[in-house]
């Protein structure tokens, strides 16, 4: 069995969700790095990590690393990787996207024409040919340099992870799906706890619960670029995984059995999130209902508010924060035993909430930093246990 090296590109701020992902899926992490997870696994890892990973960006196959201070180091690093080993003649090969971070090579474009080159040229010595047509499957190539090293990568994934497919209509704000399932997934909420998202938009933080909740992998419904690198990952690993993700996915949980509660003050919005929730398969799960925050409560104890409400982004915006996060305080303190999670990049936050999180988690929703604020409630008494 051959092993091989992946990276799992993530939000900066979330690594050690992305880990114990990886690691629950059974594989060995060999190196975390700000914003990505390196990890070793044989070719069906590629497939697993696609499907089951929810916190992930996309999966990168690692094809090379190397030093270059120099674009001649960079092009002999890139020619000494094996392409062959990967890419067919009639591949369709590219570097897609450069990064590069306190590193004497910094020009993107530069990078990725002399990169190309490279490949054309290992690629001619070992085909024999002097021209590729390129009309067979899409190869995209990512390289990140860092301190003058160099990682490339194929890209396994092709559209980025947090497109599960199932959001086709967006609030103006929408939230990534990977990163609302990473701020559910810092949570203690479990499916047989309370969870109201009371600025619901779209409706993404209720749809990652209820996928969670009901166990349906994130990647079920979508395609990746390595379905057709039939070389490198059979088309039966593919077809065992999503048997997999077919078979863990609880039938038998209900809107009875599970409280999730999405609520807007927008009907539109209300409407479009119900849509995308039916799009994922999981709208008979969530309720969801037209309310303002100002008429939050519930009755009963040890809940979860996991929401992203307005950041207040445009300016004539700004001014309307300070009462709606004195609101959400206000809200917040009439329930009893609950906890709230919050993600802004609203600075004064805290403040107008009236108290201090528990916790402050700086997390970069791209280059925005933002703030996830978080106030644990008491856990709930445990359950006695039944006499048999």
């Amino acid at each position: 069995m051959e092993y091989l090296k992946l990276i799992a590109p993530c939000h900066f701020g979330l690594e050690a969700v992305l880990k114990r992902e990886i690691l629950d899926l059974g594989y060995d992490v060999e190196e975390v790095t700000d914003g990505r997870v390196c990890f070793i696994g044989d070719a069906q890892a590629i497939c697993y990590g696609n499907i089951f990973l929810r916190t992930a960006e996309r999966i990168l196959l690692c094809v090379g690393t190397f030093h270059a201070e120099s674009f001649e180091e960079l092009f002999q690093g890139t020619r000494n990787i094996p392409w062959e080993d990967y890419l067919p003649v009639d591949a369709k090969f590219w570097v897609t996207k450069a990064a590069s971070v306190k590193s004497k090579l910094f020009s993107p474009s530069d990078i990725q024409s002399i990169m190309k080159k490279a490949m054309v040229e290992r690629m001619k010595n070992h085909y024999g040919v002097e021209w590729f047509e390129e009309t067979g499957e899409e190869f995209p190539v990512r390289v990140f340099i860092k301190n003058d090293e160099v990682t490339v990568g194929l890209d396994t994934t092709g559209v980025s992870l947090h497109k599960r497919g199932y959001r086709k209509l967006t609030a103006k704000a929408p939230i990534a799906e990977n990163l609302a399932a990473a701020l559910i997934m810092l949570t203690p909420w479990k499916k047989d706890r309370i969870l109201v998202d009371p600025f619901c938009g779209s409706g993404t933080i209720p749809i990652e619960a209820a996928l969670m909740a009901a166990g349906i992998a994130p990647g079920m419904n979508r395609e990746f670029t390595a379905e057709r690198w039939k070389h490198i990952v059979k088309p039966k690993d593919w077809y065992d995984c999503i048997e997999d993700a077919n078979d863990r996915i609880d039938h038998k949980l209900s809107k009875e059995s599970l409280d999730i509660q999405a609520y807007d003050l927008d009907p539109e919005m209300i409407k479009i999130a119900r849509q995308n929730a039916e799009m994922a398969g999981v709208d008979r799960l969530i309720h969801f209902q037209v309310r303002d925050v100002a008429a939050l409560s519930h009755p009963k104890k040890y809940g979860f508010l996991i929401t992203n409400p307005p950041y207040g982004e445009r300016l004539e915006e700004k001014k309307n924060l300070p009462a709606l996060y004195h609101l959400i305080g206000e809200r917040y303190k009439a329930l009893d035993s609950w906890s709230m999670y919050l993600i802004t990049s609203y600075e004064n936050a805290e403040k107008d909430i009236g108290k201090k999180a528990d916790k402050n988690r700086k997390i970069y929703n791209g280059m925005m930093k933002t703030y996830y604020l978080q106030y644990n409630g008491p856990k709930p008494p445990k359950k006695e246990k039944k006499d048999e």
